[in-house]
Order: structure tokens, then C-alpha cells, then sequence
């Protein structure tokens, strides 16, 4: 008799098959996946430069706002320092200082501490009210025949009691409530060193203190009350003052250091006074219009080179842009250009170029500041036109950056379109794997089933060896 061999077919690695064929079917849904992915990046980059437009318009806007500035340069910054807006009239001013605006100071008598207790704690109110000193005299700090007119700007009040009545908490109290006053401790040195230091936050003679206590402790009353027309218990150690000056020998005076109004349009803040009278030159911004023409430059810079870099088409090895082949950049760009290559109207001068902000060989924008400031100095008014009217580059690329900018302009428009191609795609990924993941449901159980009928064939197998081999 014919011997028989028994033949086993191996079981099939049902996880690692279904994975293969998955991975074949799966190649339309990675495409899915990539295209959203790049589309994102577009959206990012179209962000970018949603950005740098904002910028540019923002430089052109200050481009043109900074030919209506004028420049305040006095003779002596060790004097005062001064701003002018563009209501001021160019010319230059005399101004002499003969007194800086201050506040009053105040000092308590001394205290041998500034934690021991004050007084019994007996609950004291304390009130400041803010007013002029007129007529009598001033001795050591001390005035006799005086009057006090409050200002009306309304009186503040503190409690001192149990809880506060040592010198830091008077302090305290005081600097806590917003009262106007600041209270500060000093210490002299002597036998009884700490006095309490209480000043006007603002300045100018309409702004003297006087202070009024109301209550049963009698050391409190004798620290703090103080009526200069009255009883003194706080000694003047600085009087109220207002700022004195003359401009083109036109008396001035200010509560504070700081001078509006005096010269049109000018607003000066005074630092010291002077022994002679010093000058106020009121001219043209030259230096303002310089940097804002190159904030403008830069601003332009950084645009016009995303656009470049992002539009980009793949080359000589070289990655493209994110927005290669992109409609809206090449609109973007044909838009600049075409207001470059339109002329201001309404003035002798027409192009940017004429004033030294010209394009270079490379597309990028510079400036030259000796051509700028000659125009500036020669032709200012044509300048101004030239940048500033309504047909002016400056008015002209922040409308241009505005309208780029706009719900449903250019930059939105292609941005609302790719979030919608992203929605799509979205959308067909769900899909596709809601098919991938029936699909991998069914190649496993049709494997497994395999699997099943070989082990079923194999154990057949067996057994039919096992029958014929023992009928040998």
C-alpha cells in the first residue's frame, strides 16, 4: 500500500494582513488628511500677513499724521522740556522761569517712637480740606493774621483710634485712604527723632491744607490739627506755590509744572528756573517725518516680502511658498504696485520717488533722508500732498490696507474659502472612515473565519493520516 504524508497549512496572522490591506485602503483618507493639514497652513500664513497689512496701514496712517506735527526744541532742556500739537504756530518763544509750582509741606512735632501709642485711642476724626492762604505773615513756618479759603474741591476725613494711633498708623491711615495728602515718616536724629511729613499731592497755592480734629483725644487734636488762621500745631516746612514765568514777557502762572495753553498748541513741563530767559523753537517735525517714513519703508518691506516668499513656486530644488499659485497674493501684488504706479494729484509733485522714498531693483522700498528732508524743506506743502491728500500714497495704501483687511475683503474672502474647503474635507473623512473602519470589521472577520476552516482542514487532514497510516 501507498504510504500518505500529512500536509498542515500554517494559520494567517490575521492582525498584520488586515493592517496591509487597511493601509492600501486608507491612502485616500491620508491624501484627505494632508490636504487639510496644507490648507491650515494657509490659513496661518494668510494670518501672517493679516498681520504685517495691519502694520502697513498703520505706518502709512502715521506717515501722514506725522506732517501735521511740529517739534518743541528749547535752548535748554536743563529748563523745561515742551511738546507741540499741530494747532501750534511755528515760530520761536521767550520764556523766562522765576518759580516752580510746589506743594505744602507739613511737619508734626517730634515723637520718641513711631509705635507707642499716641493719645488714650479715643476715636478722632481727623479733616483736611484744600484752600488758599492769604495775607498775614509767615514766621518759622508758623503764619499769624492769615486767612484760609477752601478751593471747594470738598473735605476728606480719617478715624484715628485704639487700632491706629501711633505715628505709622496715622501714616497708614492716611496714605490708605485717598485723601489727597501723602504722609511720609522722617527722623531727625534727636531725642525725639520721628516727625510725621504731610503733603499736598497737588501743587499750586489754591491747594494749602488745613486740618481739623473732631473728638475726645486731646494728644491727637495736638499732633495733627492745623488752621492757618488759627492754631498751628504742624509747622510749614514748603508753601504752596504756583509755576511763574513770562513768554515773550507775558506773565504766566500754573498750579503745576505743567504749562498748557501759555503758547498755542505747546504744552510745556518746567524743570528749573532760569536766571536769563531762554528760547522755544516751534518748527517742523523733520525728524518725526524721517522715522515715520521709514517706519512706512519697513513696514512695506515685510509685507511685500511675505507676499514674495509665501507665493513662491518650487524651484531648483527649493521648497515652495505655503500660498504658491495663489490668486489673491498675485491681486495682492498687481494692487500695490498699481497705486505705486499711479500719481498723486493736485501738486507739483506726483511720484514717491521725488521726495526719496523710491522702490529698489529688488522690490523693496527705501528711504533717502537727504532728498526727503530737502523737499520737506524746499516744497513742504506739496509733500503733504503728496502723501496726505485723497489721492496721496499714504491715504491711498492705508485705504487699500483697510479694504484688504475688511469683513468680505481680499484677505477674509480667502480665508472664509479655505475654512470652508476644510469643513468639506472634514466632512469627507468622516466618511471615508466611518467605510475604512467597516471595511477593517470585515477583513477581520473574514480572515478569522479562514483561519477557523484551515485549523478545521488541518485537524481533518490529521486525522485522515491518522486513519490510513494505522491500515497499513
Amino acid at each position: 500500500m501507498a504510504s500518505v504524508s500529512a500536509s498542515t497549512t500554517t494559520a494567517i496572522d490575521v492582525p498584520t494582513l488586515v493592517s496591509q490591506l487597511m493601509a492600501v485602503e486608507r491612502q485616500p483618507l491620508d491624501k484627505l488628511n494632508t490636504d487639510v493639514t496644507d490648507t491650515q497652513s494657509k490659513i496661518s500664513s494668510f494670518g501672517t500677513l493679516s498681520s504685517l497689512v495691519s502694520g502697513f496701514q498703520t505706518a502709512s496712517s502715521n506717515l501722514s499724521a506725522s506732517l501735521q506735527k511740529l517739534a518743541a526744541t528749547p535752548s535748554d532742556t536743563g529748563v523745561l522740556s515742551a511738546t507741540a500739537d499741530s494747532t501750534a504756530v511755528p515760530g520761536t518763544y521767550s520764556v523766562n522761569v522765576t518759580k516752580l509750582a510746589q506743594s505744602q509741606n507739613l511737619l508734626t512735632a517730634g515723637q520718641a517712637s513711631t509705635t507707642v501709642a499716641i493719645g488714650t485711642g479715643t476715636a478722632t476724626t481727623i479733616t483736611f480740606d484744600f484752600g488758599t492762604i492769604s495775607g498775614g505773615t509767615l514766621t518759622n513756618g508758623v503764619y499769624s493774621g492769615a486767612a484760609f479759603t477752601s478751593n471747594g474741591s470738598g473735605t476728606q476725613s480719617i478715624t484715628i483710634d485704639g487700632t491706629n494711633n501711633t505715628l505709622a498708623g496715622i501714616r497708614d491711615a492716611i496714605n490708605n485712604a485717598g485723601l489727597g495728602v501723602t504722609a511720609t515718616i522722617v527722623n531727625d536724629g534727636s531725642g525725639t527723632p520721628y516727625h510725621l511729613v504731610l503733603t499736598s499731592k497737588n501743587s499750586g497755592v489754591a491747594n494749602s491744607l488745613k486740618i481739623t480734629t473732631s473728638g475726645g483725644d486731646a494728644a491727637i487734636d495736638g499732633l495733627l490739627a492745623y488752621d492757618p488762621a488759627g492754631t498751628q500745631n504742624l509747622t510749614q516746612t514748603q508753601a504752596a506755590q504756583n509755576a511763574s514765568l513770562t513768554v515773550n514777557g507775558i506773565a504766566v502762572t500754573s498750579a503745576t509744572n505743567t504749562v498748557s495753553g501759555a503758547i498755542q498748541g505747546v504744552t510745556m513741563t518746567l524743570k528749573n528756573t532760569t536766571a536769563s530767559p531762554i528760547s522755544l523753537a516751534i518748527d517742523r517735525d523733520t525728524a518725526g517725518i524721517n522715522s515715520a517714513a521709514s517706519s512706512f519703508a519697513d513696514a512695506y518691506n515685510a509685507l511685500a516680502s511675505q507676499i514674495k516668499s509665501r507665493s513662491a513656486y518650487a524651484s531648483n530644488g527649493q521648497k515652495g511658498g505655503t500660498l504658491a499659485g495663489d490668486g489673491t497674493l498675485r491681486l495682492m501684488q498687481d494692487q500695490l504696485r498699481g497705486i505705486f504706479n499711479t500719481p498723486a494729484t493736485g501738486g507739483t509733485l506726483t511720484a514717491l520717488a521725488q521726495v526719496g522714498i523710491a522702490l529698489q531693483s529688488d522690490g523693496s522700498l527705501k528711504v533717502d533722508s537727504g532728498m526727503l528732508n530737502s523737499a520737506l524743506s524746499a516744497n513742504f506743502s506739496d509733500v503733504t500732498n503728496l502723501l496726505s491728500s485723497s489721492t496721496g500714497f499714504a491715504t491711498r495704501f492705508k485705504t487699500w490696507a483697510q479694504a484688504a483687511l475688511d469683513p468680505g475683503g481680499l484677505i477674509d474672502a480667502r480665508t472664509q474659502s479655505l475654512k470652508k474647503h476644510i469643513d468639506d474635507q472634514n466632512t469627507a473623512i468622516d466618511r471615508l472612515q466611518s467605510r475604512l473602519d467597516a471595511l477593517q470589521k470585515k477583513y477581520t472577520a473574514e480572515y478569522t473565519n479562514l483561519n477557523l476552516m484551515l485549523s478545521s482542514m488541518n485537524s481533518t487532514s490529521a486525522y485522515l493520516t491518522a486513519q490510513l497510516g494505522s491500515g497499513k
